[in-house]
């Protein structure tokens, strides 16, 4: 006889359906940061930019996953910094340029160019980007802000 018992057939069904929807939600994590060469914020250990002021490049001795994404650190006490606090160090908008981000697109980052405003690391693209985010930090933010609510999920070549 089989077991029809209904809380089981909820439990087995919430199992299959979490089974099905979880790839796709990593998928959709991945996109949500900028990676390259596999890592978040392009290798760049983003404890750094708070603890010495600059950008270190992180290494894959040192790392941590957030988000479906796997970080990059100088150190391993820049790795358990992150690990234990991840809201505060990572950058703003999954680490794609900030100024990208307020006219409603997804551009690479490079980790020389960076602001820290209340606390929050963002990161930009060039020279021109770093500007324009210095001449309206909260222009830049609010607009960064508004846009990323509908493209975080989005691949960047399809903005």
């Amino acid at each position: 006889m089989r077991n029809t018992n209904p809380s089981r057939l909820a439990r087995r069904a919430a199992a299959i359906a979490f089974a099905l929807l979880a790839p796709a939600s990593a998928a959709f994590a991945l996109e949500e940061h900028f990676i390259k060469d596999g890592a978040a914020a392009g290798g760049a250990d983003v404890v750094a930019y708070h603890t010495v002021g600059r950008p270190m490049q992180g290494s894959s001795q040192f790392t941590a996953t957030y988000q479906g994404a796997t970080w990059h650190f100088a150190s391993a006490a820049n790795r358990d910094l992150f690990a234990a606090q991840p809201t505060r160090y990572a950058p703003a908008y999954g680490g794609w340029c900030a100024a990208g981000v307020s006219k409603g697109k997804k551009v690479a980052s490079k980790s020389e160019h960076w602001k820290i405003v209340d606390g929050q690391l963002y990161l930009n693209s060039s020279e021109g980007a770093d500007r324009m985010f210095v001449t309206d930090s909260q222009g830049v933010i609010r607009k960064g802000e508004a846009n990323w609510k509908t493209i975080f999920a989005t691949e960047a070549g399809k903005l």
